[in-house]
């Protein structure tokens, strides 16, 4: 049996300077992601087109999702294989490219996973656990492009 599940937010757009979008100059990109019982994340556009640069935007909230699917699945697997995780830290990079009309698409994500695993981890075994994330990020088997993965695995010295 196939299971659903919903996701519903709210995105709410707080860039009226007085004229709304009456020229293309004239509004603020600015606006809340909210979803229920969770702080609102304040969002903008990309600095390149218009935005506000001390904002998440869209880009980087997409590039995130797709590193913070791959941590979760990971840190699962690994704690179910008997791998002991006592540090992450992923320091993903996407790439877009933009069209000469203004489009623009992914072409390509990097995760850099810098992972820390117990005295005597098998280290092995942890970095083909994430050839095992990646089968399961959901974000990662939505999207049409190249999700790469190049881990880094240490052995914590306490």
């Amino acid at each position: 049996m196939t299971k659903h599940h919903k996701y519903t937010l709210q995105v709410v757009w707080t860039g009226d300077q007085g004229s709304g979008t009456s020229r293309y100059d004239a509004y603020s990109r600015d606006h809340l992601v909210r979803a229920a019982n969770k702080q609102a994340i304040e969002a903008s556009s990309d600095p390149a087109f218009r935005g506000d640069a001390t904002r998440h935007n869209p880009e980087e909230l997409f590039v995130a999702s797709l590193s913070s699917c791959h941590m979760l699945w990971y840190l699962h697997l690994c704690a179910v294989n008997g791998i002991v995780v006592t540090g992450y830290v992923d320091d993903p990079i996407g790439t877009m490219e933009e069209s000469a009309k203004g489009s623009g698409r992914f072409t390509d994500v990097l995760l850099r996973p810098q992972v820390t695993i117990g005295a005597g981890g098998d280290v092995k075994l942890a970095e083909r656990l994430h050839e095992e994330a990646h089968k399961f990020c959901f974000i990662a088997n939505s999207v049409n492009f190249p999700v790469r993965c190049e881990p880094s695995t240490d052995i914590s010295t306490l």
